[in-house]
């Protein structure tokens, strides 16, 4: 029988037995926590926060989302996503519009000015994607992003 304490042995059954180091979601939150870390510094110098940086992420790879998609995407609340909108848009990064199909909607699109402040941002995220990936081989990342994909289809609310 299998002895092993991973938190998926059905006799293990508290934090202290599975333990943090083997809790997967303990270290993809810590994971995250250290790759925003190393990017705050960086992206402070170009006058952006990391929700910020993250909606012009998401945008430069599918522009015009509505701001719940957007939240989505971005794993940020819709609130936080307004206020964050409301900067972006006062900085010139992005624009509004209404959604052709419902007037209720509106969509959110990057500037030109936007698509270049996230140029500006993307090497500094690049070399820290790179460095979180040292020593692990196409093999392994390969596995690695098939994993994940199989634990947000486990867990996703939705659709996209």
């Amino acid at each position: 029988m299998d002895e092993r304490v991973d938190g998926r042995n059905p006799r293990v059954t508290t934090l202290g037995q599975i333990g943090l180091q083997q809790f997967a979601p303990y270290l993809m939150n810590r994971i995250m926590g250290r790759y925003n870390a190393s990017l705050r510094l960086d992206l402070r110098r170009q006058g952006l926060t990391v929700p910020q940086v993250r909606a012009l992420a998401v945008l430069a790879v599918g522009d015009g989302m509505s701001i719940n998609e957007l939240s989505v995407f971005t794993v940020i609340e819709q609130s936080t996503m307004s206020r964050t909108l409301d900067a972006l848009e006062a900085q010139g990064l992005v624009r509004r519009e209404a959604c052709q199909d419902d007037s209720r909607t509106r969509k959110i699109f990057l500037t030109e000015s936007g698509r270049e402040e996230f140029n500006r941002a993307w090497p500094a995220m690049h070399e820290a994607f790179e460095h979180m990936f040292a020593g692990i081989d196409d093999a392994e990342y390969t596995a690695f992003i098939g994993t994940l994909q199989k634990l947000l289809g486990n867990i996703r609310k939705h659709d996209f």
